[in-house]
């Protein structure tokens, strides 16, 4: 564990106002630790970085002493949950982030903490998911789990959550990258699974204990699942949307970006599409993304293939993959409203048709 003065030169390094991560890495990379920076002048720090940031650090910043005892209490728990704070060149620091452009200074972990090293895939997509996105999330992870790659994805609503459930579902393992303190859990809805991925997975931070949900968070702490990771996966995704911006830190980092196709009526698949045009591998199961992620693996059946027999089902046929009204079942089907109602609802239980506003009916695909 890291030592309280260590820690605390840290705290001060990092929380200072006006000293950003760029600067920091400055600072460290010419005096070598937290603490040198810290005793050295003002006038040395000035030959590093500018005026205000070496003058800022001069002075602990208001709230610093709470902040490492808040922390130091954290780290020690008697709860047995494993906690580290991770520094730049710490062993425990993950080689694929210090081989990012933009890797944090410091991370806090709690859960599994050999899971920085796993080989790792992220999934993304929106908060907003249409019921076929939220099925595909979990059986892509479900799939990737199974074959021991472990699913990184940030906790959001949507398909973040639905990613983590399914590689947890599936007995793999899972980090979630999160814009808070991990004091904290945003979204509340998502309390009980964080506490899941903590007992199974692994919690990820580079914000202090404390730091609440602001938007300008969330971009940022997109860079770490692009790099912890050799590639990712977006799902779902409007044109504007933090996912491209995840997708496009991938591929600056040298990762590989990979998008599910969906239907060009749906604003959800429109990033997803972009994507494709911009060179990123279309993919229709965890199979592609295994054969991208290790050439020369054979090719087999693919990992979340289930035989479902419903495939021929002349309701299922006659929906499609598109959404549809009843009254264009009628039409297709020639069957009565209320019996296809009554089917539609069987379906629907069955987990193959899922119902959307506007009473339109969207058959489910198997990933």
């Amino acid at each position: 564990m890291i030592a309280p003065l260590e820690l605390a030169a840290w705290l001060r390094l990092l929380e200072t106002p006006g000293v950003g991560r760029d600067s920091a890495r400055k600072l460290l990379a010419a005096f070598g630790s937290p603490q040198a920076v810290v005793a050295a002048s003002v006038a040395a720090r000035r030959e590093v970085v500018g005026r205000d940031a070496a003058q800022a650090l001069s002075t602990a910043p208001e709230g610093l002493p709470a902040l490492i005892d808040a922390t130091l209490q954290w780290l020690g728990a008697a709860d047995g949950a494993t906690r580290q704070v991770i520094t730049l060149g710490d062993p425990l620091y993950p080689e694929s982030l210090l081989e990012s452009p933009d890797p944090p200074v410091l991370l806090y972990a709690q859960g599994r903490i050999e899971l920085l090293a796993a080989s790792g895939v992220a999934i993304v997509g929106s908060r907003k998911p249409t019921p076929q996105g939220l099925e595909n999330a979990r059986r892509f992870a479900r799939a990737l789990g199974e074959a021991g790659i472990t699913v990184v994805s940030g906790l959001a609503l949507g398909i973040d959550g639905a990613a983590h459930e399914g590689a947890l579902d599936s007995g793999g393992t899972t980090v979630a990258v999160v814009g808070t303190g991990l004091d904290r859990v945003y979204p509340r809805r998502h309390l009980a699974l964080a506490r899941r991925i903590a007992d199974h997975g692994l919690l990820l931070s580079e914000y202090a204990l404390g730091t609440p949900s602001m938007p300008s968070n969330f971009p940022r702490r997109n860079r770490i699942i692009a790099g912890l990771t050799r590639g990712t996966l977006v799902v779902e995704a409007a044109l504007q949307s933090g996912s491209l911006i995840t997708a496009r830190l991938a591929s600056e980092a040298g990762r590989e970006v990979f998008a599910i196709p969906g239907s060009i009526h749906s604003p959800q698949s429109r990033g997803c599409h972009w994507l494709i045009r911009q060179g990123a591998k279309l993919v229709e199961s965890a199979e592609d993304i295994l054969e991208e992620l290790r050439p020369g693996l054979p090719r087999t059946a693919a990992p979340d293939s289930t035989g479902d027999d419903t495939l021929e089902d002349p309701l299922l046929a006659a929906l499609g993959y598109e959404p549809a009204t009843l009254d264009a079942l009628v039409a297709r089907t020639g069957c009565p409203a209320a019996e296809l109602n009554a089917r539609l609802l069987e379906l629907e239980f069955d987990g193959h048709v899922a119902r959307l506003a506007g009473q339109l009916f969207q058959r489910l695909a198997l990933a």
